[in-house]
């Protein structure tokens, strides 16, 4: 096992992952709901290709990281989930980028009005109801799952390396659900890109 790379600190650990997450989450409800008029010289929907591509790989990390601690090779797995957690920070950024420049984009919206008319509908058939699935279970996991990456990783930071077992039985599959799924649903969502 590695040596700890943070001293433990119980208490300012709690008030750190809560305040971010609960900034994070205000951030996000805030400003999902602000559209912003801006006439930029690229496609504004290239935000979300980012983050498509931020998550396949983030779901990628996170195999690699499962199959680097099963070989007891923890320096490369701290490298790995750190590296992880950092292109999280940057899918945050990248995410709120594009709803605050682009607004929502409705499955099987072919003509980009907003409003799905009853021959959309039928266009998009089932797989909108697929669509919605990934999507009503993608979203409140995400929300949920960020104090659960922090205190995972804090717990092995501070080598408190049962505890951080014990929440990634949680956290990893949960995390690696959001990741694939953040893939899935733009991959069905981006042919409505108007």
């Amino acid at each position: 096992m590695l040596a700890p790379s943070l001293q433990k600190n119980d208490a300012k650990a709690r008030i750190f992952i809560f305040t971010v997450s609960i900034v994070v989450f205000i951030a996000v409800v805030i400003l999902s709901k602000v559209k912003l008029a801006v006439n930029l010289p690229f496609n504004i929907h290239v935000f979300a290709t980012f983050n498509a591509i931020i998550n396949g790989t983030v779901a990628v990390l996170l195999v690699a990281g499962l199959f680097s601690v099963k070989q007891k090779k923890y320096e490369l797995h701290k490298k790995i989930m750190l590296a992880a957690i950092l292109l999280s920070v940057l899918f945050l950024l990248s995410y709120i980028a594009h709803h605050l420049l682009a607004g929502d984009t409705r499955y099987g919206d072919l003509n980009h009005d907003g409003i799905l008319s009853d021959e959309e509908k039928l266009s998009a058939g089932s797989m909108r109801m697929v669509y919605y699935f990934l999507l009503i279970t993608h979203i409140p996991l995400a929300g949920i799952i960020l104090p659960f990456i922090l205190f995972t990783a804090y717990r092995a930071l501070i080598g408190e390396y049962s505890k951080h077992r014990k929440l990634t039985r949680f956290t990893w599959p949960v995390w690696f659900y959001v990741a694939v799924t953040g893939v899935l649903v733009y991959w069905m969502i981006h042919p409505y890109y108007g």
